[in-house]
């Protein structure tokens, strides 16, 4: 998430919300022309689960099979005034970057640099330093440049024949709904939310349209537009519906939507990677400006993310001419608190 230095102050809904630009947009590649070669074993991904920018670098990276190359970090869903922190991890410090505070690699790599500390992050682990913070960039990648280190069976997230219409497809939806929810949320005024308000729904109802006799955005696999629109769909009713005031209606109470959206909570990779008690302590503990109180409410059920969607019977390959991830790996599992 990007934003100011942290997330965790109050100025939140008291200024026009912008989106942070990646400051720190070098690429890892296959060719290292950036001066990062993809390297098995040398980056570490920060992340925490309740970021939706940095949920499609987990998705990412389960699909195609690239936990044994990029180790995880998992922030604390509360932060300080400090930045992101690892006080999941024990003495409070990333048992792999020795650090306690993400903003440490963006120290080391920036000394002073004064913009946000955001996630998804990777970090070099020989020097310490952060190398991209790009989170547009971060899941592209993954699917282009580190096919050499992809599992056997991977699918292909940005076939080459779509990418236009995958492309095309993400803008609308990075616009309106990834982004619109937070214009919404954040608005400094009525007449802003009520411009953000009307264009997230009206791209709801597209995307519904378009889903109706379709499994998947685009073609008949997974790809990454897929990811970029669960990573919203699956926090609305528990945030974003109340928190940010998207209010017309439900994830739930759009038939196509939340079978679409269960469909992909039930495919491997996409599910197991979400932490609904990180997503609704994050959004309602830290952004004090919106919520005040703190509070963070018991529902909803999410039960119905198990239930049966029969999205099947519009056919569909999920993972194409490949097969599904094996399982988590130990130590990353969701806990129970975080599941259905």
């Amino acid at each position: 998430m990007s934003g100011t230095r942290t997330e965790s102050n109050a100025e939140y809904g008291k200024k026009p919300f912008k989106r942070s630009r990646s400051h720190f947009a070098d690429r890892i590649t296959a060719d290292g022309r950036d001066g990062w070669p993809v390297e098995a074993g040398r980056y570490r991904l920060v992340v925490s689960r309740a970021c939706p920018w940095a949920s499609r670098a987990l998705v990412s990276r389960r699909l195609l099979g690239l936990e044994d190359a990029i180790s995880l970090a998992v922030a604390d869903p509360i932060q300080d005034d400090r930045s992101w922190r690892f006080t999941l991890d024990p003495d409070g410090r990333d048992p792999v970057l020795g650090i306690r505070f993400l903003s440490e690699a963006y120290d080391a790599r920036e000394t002073g640099y004064p913009g946000g500390v955001s996630v998804p992050a990777i970090v070099d682990v020989p020097s310490g330093r952060l190398v991209t913070n790009d989170f547009q960039r971060i899941t592209l990648d993954f699917a282009t440049e580190w096919t050499a280190l992809h599992r056997p069976g991977a699918p292909d997230l940005c076939p080459e024949p779509l990418r236009e219409e995958i492309d095309e497809v993400m803008e609308g939806i990075y616009r309106d709904i990834n982004n619109g929810v937070y214009r919404a949320g954040f608005a400094d005024g009525q007449s802003a939310y009520e411009d953000a308000y009307r264009a997230l729904f009206r791209r709801l109802d597209e995307v519904s349209g378009r889903l109706a006799d379709r499994r998947y955005l685009v073609g008949d696999t997974l790809t990454e537009a897929d990811i970029r629109l669960f990573t919203t769909l699956v926090r609305f009713d528990a945030v974003y519906h109340g928190h940010f005031k998207c209010n017309r209606s439900k994830l739930t109470e759009d038939p196509v939507l939340w079978a679409y959206a269960r469909d992909l909570y039930q495919t491997p990779g996409f599910g197991d990677t979400v932490d609904f008690d990180h997503i609704k302590r994050h959004y309602y503990q830290v952004h004090t400006g919106i919520n005040p109180t703190g509070i963070v409410p018991l529902g909803p059920d999410l039960s119905g993310w198990l239930t049966a969607h029969h999205r099947e019977e519009l056919g569909g390959r999920p993972f194409g001419d490949g097969t599904p991830p094996g399982p988590v790996p130990r130590g990353e599992a969701v806990p129970p608190a975080g599941r259905p």
